[in-house]
């Protein structure tokens, strides 16, 4: 089977999953925690060489405050968790701002090593598309502004694989420049709800795509 040298992950569906289970919608971030590391634990098995995490974005600091506390809450303890295991972190995002987490302030400049090492492991935090391009203004139709050269994320690979949870067909900003020759794969279930089979069934999609990076 050829398993992608680097998976992204859209972990969505955390507050559709809550009004599902009768609980109020903040409520099902805290339930996303656990998948992650679930999912890390896959990766790592399979001999992925780097994952990366969409948190949340700036545009969902505009959620109502109890939904921002409890899906920030969340990041920094999937960021935490994983700090036990053998593997590499790092943080991007706009952290001059309130809405970042301080507690990840220390991922931000550099990747950190943990235990042994190893899988390379990316958490988008604060994270806005316009910022990583650095784009003069945040929303704008490319070719109206000039773009600096110097991407934010540069120190995150070229995806080969994106996985979504929750359903939904479309990137939502996820690294535009490491995504454009990436394979997308939907799961409809919510990220609560994670299976180990959903994972295996994306790699399986995977391997019988015809990858020629457009050549």
């Amino acid at each position: 089977m050829r398993v992608p040298k680097h998976i992204g992950i859209i972990p969505d569906g955390n507050r559709r999953w809550a009004v599902e289970n009768n609980l109020d919608k903040e409520n099902g971030y805290e339930h996303g925690v656990n998948p992650g590391l679930e999912l890390f634990k896959l990766c790592q098995k399979e001999g992925v060489k780097e994952v990366t995490f969409y948190g949340y974005t700036v545009d969902n600091t505009k959620r109502p405050p109890d939904q921002k506390e409890a899906f920030i809450k969340a990041c920094v303890e999937s960021v935490m968790l994983l700090t036990k295991e053998d593997c590499e972190i790092l943080v991007v995002g706009k952290s001059n701002t309130h809405s970042f987490p301080p507690e990840l302030l220390p991922f931000i400049r550099e990747r950190v090593k943990f235990g042994k090492g190893g899988i390379k492991v990316n958490f988008l935090i604060h994270y806005g598309w316009g910022w990583d391009l650095n784009l003069k203004k945040e929303y704008c139709p490319i070719g109206k502004h000039n773009i600096d050269p110097k991407l934010q994320s540069k120190n995150i690979s070229r995806m080969d694989l994106i996985i979504r949870w929750g359903g939904r067909r479309r990137l939502s900003g996820f690294l535009p420049v490491q995504s454009v020759y990436a394979d997308f794969y939907v799961v409809d279930t919510m990220w609560p709800d994670f299976k180990e089979k959903d994972f295996y069934d994306a790699i399986n999609w995977y391997d019988k795509q015809d990858v020629t990076l457009g050549g």
